[in-house]
């Protein structure tokens, strides 16, 4: 990337930037971070570039047969890891799955999604899915074409898309407030407190007044994310059971379930404490497990995620599975609060990581950065039975952007949820 070469203009323009923001700050100021915040702060910045020398690339690893046939960790960029043999073949030959010691619960499989799987992946993302009547983003703004944003944008006669706030017929009658987003704190699901979050207020976003009708094209670029299953509702962080459950696309749910099944759980949980644990229990999660919620999301290469806990789960140990599309980007995984500092993961194309257990399910996770130019070879190559004009518009939208699918459970195995509510 130019950023680390010295004499590049990227890196010179970085350094410039750097200087007239940093010119008036507070010298002190970082010693008031968490290390989570000063994390993010690291691989965020574009001046100084981050060292990445401490950031777990797990193409990098190297092991002996002797540390293949034993159950001791090692050491790879400075973070412990640990080998676990899988019953699934990838991209890259035998399947591997990593665990880290100090997040327990982390598993992490490397080119798990082969490059021809990892493209229908994204074909579905933009095509297929980010579409009604999944929800997005741009959904509470503008009405989107009924054949879908992507295949619109693909469209060389396709109109402006109309705003909500300028069609009232078609506006969100009953909507929350509108001004600045505000910061929540949600309460974690249970069983216990169910019943009060299934009826809490969840109402519509308002509409922005301030937004104009604009091409598909336009509007591709600030697609964010599109809704899976169960529809979250982000002003509350609840889920809204109102609206019924919506679709979990077959090969979606496929690929999570091979994910999970693909891990010797006894190997990841065998020698932890039953702390946390609940009626739920890995011993199970080859039978029980079925995700019925999530989100695809669409980074830009400036975009971040930042420090969060996912709270919204009645079940909350089941396994979260993330597959990574396109660009590589920088994860950063600690502890329940944010005063652990995190360990950095390398997350390529094709990559999954499952987060699950107590304490993983309830870290503090996000994503400081997209890596640029990181896109995989296989995404601009021919590959068999497929035409190369057909991907072409896919490719150009992939060269600066991430996708992420991740699933989960939201309710345990067995779990009655009593939704018979009123719209």
């Amino acid at each position: 990337m130019d950023i680390y070469d010295l004499s590049s203009a990227a890196y010179k323009k970085a350094r410039r930037q750097y200087l007239k923001t940093t010119k008036n700050r507070n010298e002190d100021l970082d010693a008031e971070w968490t290390p989570f915040r000063a994390a993010e702060k690291k691989y965020k910045a574009r001046f100084p570039p981050p060292d990445l020398s401490h950031v777990l690339d797990l193409t990098s690893v190297t092991y002996d047969a002797e540390t293949l046939a034993s159950d001791r960790g090692f050491y790879c960029n400075g973070v412990e890891i640990r080998l676990l043999e899988t019953n699934e073949s990838t991209s890259s030959g035998v399947g591997k799955a990593f665990t880290v010691p100090r997040v327990p619960g982390l598993v992490i499989l490397p080119s798990f999604v082969s490059p021809q799987d990892q493209r229908r992946l994204v074909r579905w993302a933009l095509r297929d899915h980010a579409r009604h009547p999944n929800e997005t983003n741009l959904d509470a703004h503008y009405i989107l074409p009924e054949e879908g944003l992507w295949n619109a944008h693909l469209s060389s006669d396709a109109p402006l898309v109309r705003t909500r706030a300028c069609t009232p017929e078609l506006s969100n009658t009953k909507s929350g407030n509108s001004g600045p987003r505000q910061l929540v704190s949600n309460t974690p699901a249970d069983p216990a407190n169910f019943q009060s979050m299934l009826h809490s207020p969840k109402p519509l976003p308002a509409p922005s007044p301030t937004v104009s009708p604009a091409s598909p094209t336009t509007l591709i670029s600030k697609l964010r994310w599109a809704n899976i299953g169960w529809s979250y509702h982000w002003g509350s962080k609840q889920y809204d059971f109102t609206k019924g459950k919506g679709h979990v696309d077959n090969e979606i749910g496929a690929i999570c379930k091979r994910a999970v099944s693909s891990v010797d759980w006894k190997k990841v949980f065998g020698q932890s404490d039953e702390e946390g644990w609940s009626d739920e229990h890995w011993r199970s999660w080859h039978e029980t497990y079925e995700p019925d919620a999530g989100i695809v999301n669409y980074y830009q290469i400036k975009d971040t995620l930042m420090a969060h806990v996912d709270r919204s789960e009645v079940c909350a140990t089941s396994p979260l599975v993330s597959i990574s599309l396109g660009n590589a980007a920088i994860f950063l995984i600690g502890g329940l609060t944010r005063d652990v500092e995190p360990t950095a993961i390398l997350l390529r194309s094709g990559d999954v990581v499952i987060m699950s257990g107590p304490a993983c399910r309830r870290a503090y996770h996000g994503v400081p950065r997209i890596l640029e130019d990181t896109l995989p070879e296989h995404f601009s190559l021919k590959l068999d039975g497929e035409g190369l004009s057909s991907w072409t518009s896919y490719e150009l939208y992939m060269r600066t952007t991430r996708i992420n699918i991740n699933v989960r459970q939201v309710f345990p195995k067995g779990f009655d949820p009593g939704l018979q509510v009123e719209n």
